[in-house]
């Protein structure tokens, strides 16, 4: 887990999986919210109304940087977490 998204957490951030409702499915991160990345901008404001900083997951990193990117556009402080696996404790 990086340095970065340690921060994020210990500020209380709360993690956002975009990925498919199948893919949610087969597995996602204990406590994390889950808003598929195309109705991103139809739930801004329910986003906004968290305030807290957000770590975008998906499965590669690749939605959750569009997730992020247009997050942080519209004021919200929010972080490409990459994979959602990122986020799972490595034992």
């Amino acid at each position: 887990m990086s340095t970065e998204i340690k921060d994020y957490l210990e500020r209380g951030a709360v993690v956002l999986d975009v990925r498919t409702l199948e893919e949610w499915n087969e597995g996602h991160v204990s406590g994390s919210k889950h808003i598929v990345l195309t109705v991103i901008p139809l739930e801004l404001e329910q986003i906004k109304s968290w305030g807290k900083p957000v770590i975008a997951v998906c499965r590669s990193g690749a939605r959750s940087g569009q997730a992020a990117q247009f997050l942080s556009n519209n004021g919200i402080d929010t972080i490409n977490g990459g994979p959602w696996q990122n986020l799972v404790p490595h034992v």
